[in-house]
């Protein structure tokens, strides 16, 4: 948790967006999740906070993008690489 970083970005009090990055603070960083609100997308606010991200981050960035979603990062100047692999799980209802 201490080379946890969070950004949010917010509508007054309400909360909009969010990037998390996971680093070990010097060879690796990813960004498990990054999040605009879809009544807030386009706007800027995922590029903002994108550019904040690499600010921060002490390392280089490392993380998977939803299909569909890539074109978003590659306007940011992220390159493609290596593919990651999953296994899913089913969805259980709570």
């Amino acid at each position: 948790m201490q080379k946890t970083i969070n950004l949010t970005a917010w509508d007054e009090k309400h909360l909009v967006g969010c990037a998390r990055i996971l680093t070990d603070g010097y060879f690796f960083g990813t960004i498990p999740e990054i999040f605009v609100l879809p009544h807030y997308q386009g706007k800027g606010i995922g590029k903002q906070l994108m550019e904040l991200v690499w600010e921060i981050s002490p390392t280089s960035l490392y993380f998977g993008a939803q299909p569909g979603k890539e074109e978003f990062f590659e306007k940011l100047g992220y390159k493609k690489s290596i593919q990651s692999f999953q296994k899913r799980k089913e969805r259980r209802k709570l």
